[in-house]
């Protein structure tokens, strides 16, 4: 996500922080570092130059060598976040309507069935009953697309296949709707905003009136994205905007501001294929993460959307009773894979986003590595008996060799699961009193030194 611009504002950060003396010449360097890197993210020019002039200005007040530093970094930090909409816009929702009904706009090609299925799924890990409304009449196969992507989010939905007027598809099935907390209505789009779009949207407004109404837009758009919200604000009054393909392109920085231009508050970001891949927008966050920060409300954003609620208790409840099998084991290895890649999830964890670029400088592998013994771990499980799950005690060499034989993964591989799996349970099972600290947010010194006097050295 904006990788060029964020590697360019660590490297800014990191050049302000180790100079002894803040000259004419660092700034200068930055100045340049940082326009360009700005540039490529599709930034207006306008917004860049008078950003590099505010750096200019605070850098040649005559302050100390240190606060000039400290408030060269702020204020970098700071106008970034401006530039991108200065505060988290919330998406409030009306737990005493039934439903609160939320209409997504867009052109063909911005991923608008996509991004219902993934509201749908993001609220419905949030507690609320939430169902779907396929309502695009005009592009072949929407509603199928639709069925497929709530089959997989086990979202109810609402489609007809038949019929060529959304109008007449709401009232059909309005009184189903009306079971509902929420309802995600996708509407049709065009190839351009279009006369015959804008009076479908302003019939269906009327005839819906949705709580809500966010555009959907891609984020390769680019400062395109300014008239783009213009011209469906005429339609219909746009509450907000989510920004999907934030994972593919360095063009993200241009939709970002262009939204914030035209005060088209951007509510979430789409930053990948899977259902997942939806996070809140925050801009603060957003800017931490890019120069190395880290963002655990993220994190535990994608754990959340991760691990299903009943699967979570019962895990919590087997850990509290000291028990951990294989098929726990497994339950974990699935829900990490589906919060996305290793090296993805270490920019997320404050601390290490920055150090996990070094990692991937001097061991550009070892993220790979360990998703590839996470996949093979996965295999092996698959391959053991129901009774070898629940009493992996039972895994002896010749057992170990048929898992190996169905898996296509190597004893050696099998092998070092098995010891993690026997360091995990030792772990939960024989420090009671340390993991009551732990669930309680009492992690001491104390504690943290025990723990890894026991384990440190045996988890490498």
């Amino acid at each position: 996500m904006l990788d060029k611009l964020g590697n360019v504002l660590k490297k800014t950060i990191s050049k302000l922080a180790g100079a002894i003396f803040i000259d004419k010449k660092i700034i200068e360097e930055i100045i340049k570092e940082f326009r360009y890197a700005l540039l490529e993210a599709d930034v207006d020019t306008k917004i860049v130059l008078s950003l590099c002039d505010k750096i200019r200005k605070k850098a040649s007040e005559k302050i100390s060598g240190l606060e000039k530093k400290e408030q060269l970094i702020k204020l970098i930090h700071d106008e970034i976040v401006k530039i991108l909409g200065k505060e988290e816009y919330e998406l409030e929702i009306d737990k005493k309507k039934k439903p609160f009904k939320i209409m997504l706009l867009g052109l063909y090609g911005g991923g608008k069935t996509t991004s219902a299925a993934k509201l749908a799924f993001y609220y419905s890990k949030r507690g609320f009953k939430t169902c779907l409304v396929g309502l695009d009449v005009h592009r072949p196969a929407a509603p199928e697309q639709l069925e497929q992507l709530a089959l997989k989010v086990k979202i109810p939905y609402f489609i007809d296949k038949q019929e060529k007027q959304p109008g007449t598809i709401w009232k059909k099935f309005e009184n189903k709707i009306n079971k509902y907390n929420i309802a995600i209505i996708d509407t049709a789009g065009r190839d351009v905003l279009s006369k015959a779009l804008i009076n479908e949207l302003k019939a269906l407004y009327k005839e819906i009136k949705p709580d809500i109404t966010i555009l959907v837009m891609p984020a390769d758009i680019g400062k395109a994205a300014s008239s783009q919200a213009s011209g469906f604000e005429k339609a219909c009054k746009i509450n907000g905007v989510i920004i999907t393909r934030m994972d593919g392109t360095a063009k993200g920085g241009g939709a970002l501001v262009s939204c914030y231009e035209t005060n088209a508050k951007v509510i979430f970001i789409g930053t990948g294929e899977k259902l997942q891949d939806i996070e809140t927008f925050d801009p603060s966050a957003f800017v931490s993460r890019l120069l190395g920060m880290g963002d655990l409300k993220i994190l535990l954003e994608k754990a959340r959307l991760a691990i299903e609620e009943k699967e979570k208790k019962k895990i919590e409840l087997r850990i509290k009773e000291g028990k951990f099998t294989l098929t726990d084991l497994h339950s974990q290895i699935k829900a990490m894979q589906s919060m996305g890649p290793l090296s993805k999830i270490a920019e997320l964890i404050p601390g290490l986003g920055g150090m996990s670029e070094k990692v991937k400088e001097k061991m550009p592998q070892l993220f790979d590595i360990q998703e590839a013994k996470l996949k093979k771990w996965k295999y092996a499980i698959d391959s053991c008996t129901k009774e070898e799950k629940e009493n992996p005690e039972l895994l002896n060499s010749s057992r170990i060799a048929r898992i190996s034989k169905g898996s296509n993964v190597s004893t050696s591989d099998i092998r070092e699961m098995i010891k993690q799996y026997r360091l995990v349970k030792e772990f939960i099972s024989g420090t009671p009193k340390d993991l009551e600290n732990i669930s309680g947010g009492k992690l001491d010194q104390k504690t943290l030194r025990k723990l890894a006097k026991k384990f440190g050295r045996r988890m490498f």
